[in-house]
């Protein structure tokens, strides 16, 4: 089998980089569904509303005191929320992936949602500050702008967004789906573990969770961005490799490696391209098991730098294919002398 093609059978082998969803029309009405339950929640905590009566009879209800038999499991369990263990357990799978795919897609796209996330809900809990239950001062009032900052619940929303990316990447619909639902249930999970343990109001996880889809559902939005990235961050790695190991692309490739047209280059040790020359169309591979890769038939050889002619020991230059070339002809007179001499 040829060498062009193996390679065009190993670029035509499918790998487990998936498409990401795009932005459908479905999408879009989820997007901006969601954001209209963000803003009725924030509003209805602004107006003291329902809502925050429901918060202050959950917090007098008190869950942890009703069934402490759970609390030592749940205390555990709220980990699942925590910014830094989950990226860091996340982060170990997709860098496992994006050893096996060769490249960096996943990490980014972790990267690019957490810091959305920090960024969107970093600023909704700055800006409205808002009390939690452990610290509340007046009884029946929303205690926003106390300089607070547990609204939204940043374990709800952390646990949407960082178990959500691996429904978000996966290869297949059916693992999509799978995923999407075990990051939902775990999303529930750590936000009504944070009402059980009294830290987070009711409406704090409402607003987490909204937060949290926000982030996911914008993420298609951010594929462009994050394409670009890598690109460029991939060509910084490899002139870093080429840097620390020159050897690696040194010396020309052998003919039929390349597609016809296509130009062998030679690199210097400092990464530099040297020279270029273009490959004939229509050559094989039978050529590259010379010791340098190059055929040796006069019409097809191209040499890298012109040689000089062998010089005699006189000082005078021979013709390149002297020692090619028979000394005497057969019917050179000189040649014919040398019979009838020794005839």
């Amino acid at each position: 089998m040829r060498t062009d093609d193996k390679l065009d059978q190993m670029e035509e082998r499918p790998t487990d980089r998936a498409r990401p969803p795009r932005t459908t029309r479905t999408r879009l009405w989820l997007f901006w569904g969601t954001l209209a339950v963000y803003l009725a929640i924030v509003a209805g905590v602004l107006a003291t509303s329902w809502l925050v009566t429901f918060d202050w009879q959950v917090m007098f209800f008190r869950p942890y005191k009703q069934w402490p038999e759970i609390h030592a499991f749940l205390d555990y369990f709220v980990v699942l929320g925590q910014r830094g263990p989950t990226a860091v357990a996340v982060a170990a799978w997709l860098g496992w992936r994006c050893w096996r795919q060769r490249n960096l897609h996943p990490l980014l796209v972790l990267g690019a949602s957490l810091l959305l996330l920090n960024i969107t809900v970093g600023a909704a809990k700055l800006g409205m500050g808002r009390l939690g239950p452990h610290y509340a001062t007046v009884v029946g009032a929303n205690e926003m702008g106390l300089g607070g900052d547990i609204f939204p619940s940043g374990h709800t929303a952390n646990a949407v967004v960082t178990w959500g990316v691996l429904a978000y990447l996966a290869t297949t619909s059916l693992r999509r789906r799978t995923l999407s639902v075990i990051a939902a249930l775990g999303a529930l999970g750590v936000g009504m573990t944070t009402v059980y343990l009294g830290t987070h109001w009711v409406s704090d996880v409402l607003l987490g969770w909204a937060a949290g889809l926000l982030v996911l559902l914008a993420m298609p939005w951010l594929e462009p961005g994050v394409t670009w990235f890598e690109d460029r961050l991939m060509g910084i790695l490899l002139r870093l490799w080429l840097r620390l190991r020159p050897d690696s692309l040194r010396g020309p490739l052998p003919v039929g490696s390349l597609a016809p047209g296509v130009s062998r280059q030679r690199i210097a040790p400092d990464g530099e391209v040297l020279v270029r020359e273009p490959i004939p169309a229509g050559t094989g591979s039978r050529s590259a098991h010379t010791p340098d890769g190059w055929p040796h038939h006069p019409s097809r050889s191209y040499s890298i730098r012109s040689e000089r002619a062998p010089a005699t020991p006189a000082g005078s230059r021979r013709p390149p294919h002297a020692d090619r070339m028979p000394r005497t002809s057969p019917l050179s007179p000189t040649s014919g002398r040398g019979r009838n001499a020794s005839g």
